[in-house]
């Protein structure tokens, strides 16, 4: 696909509003990404933040995400290195916790396919949160976020499972020793590897 058809896609993409009816706003799908990319992070949704910005990963989760990844901003934000494929594209909404509600089901199916058809040069994909890891590992996912993420050596190279970089996670952490000692040093590792840092 060339750089301009891969352009139009994104496009087509950015002018969705196939859920505009079940969203509390304007629609505004969030996806960056070019042919070139070698890593792809694929995450749930957009939040609050990331809705009015337009950009991904704008709040304190991307500042962690970040920091798991040994990486700076300019490098994260280089689509000609790192795609940026959540599961839905827009913002969803909030329950009645505050939280940000799942995403839309009708993005994945829709948009999916089209979009890694021409993310052909991806090394690597960090599979972040239980919606990213039930597409994304079909039939490989375990019972649990938890039990998924500590067999992240059972996904190979290509895939390695992570929990949400949110902070409500910190108790889930604390908990779990084992993804600051294990996980996150070869996260850093395979990172800097496929984007030749």
């Amino acid at each position: 696909m060339s750089r301009a058809t891969f352009d139009a896609l994104l496009t087509e993409v950015r002018a969705c509003r196939v859920c505009a009816s079940h969203l509390p706003h304007e629609p505004r799908p969030v996806v960056r990404a070019r042919p070139t990319a070698r890593l792809c992070i694929v995450g749930q949704a957009p939040g609050t933040r990331v809705h009015a910005s337009g950009v991904p990963f704008t709040d304190p989760s991307g500042d962690r995400l970040r920091s798991w990844l040994g990486i700076d901003e300019a490098t994260f934000y280089d689509e000609r290195r790192v795609a940026i494929v959540p599961m839905g594209f827009c913002f969803p909404g909030l329950d009645a916790k505050g939280g940000d509600l799942p995403p839309r089901r009708e993005c994945a199916p829709l948009w999916r396919e089209r979009l890694f058809a021409e993310l052909k040069q991806i090394e690597l994909t960090l599979v972040v949160g239980s919606y990213a890891q039930a597409w994304h590992l079909k039939g490989c996912k375990k019972a649990s976020l938890t039990e998924t993420v500590r067999a992240w050596r059972e996904y190979g190279p290509q895939h390695l499972p992570l929990p949400h970089p949110s902070w409500r996670n910190n108790a889930w952490v604390k908990k779990n020793p084992w993804f600051e000692a294990e996980l996150l040093p070869e996260l850093r590792r395979r990172v800097a590897k496929v984007l030749e840092l």
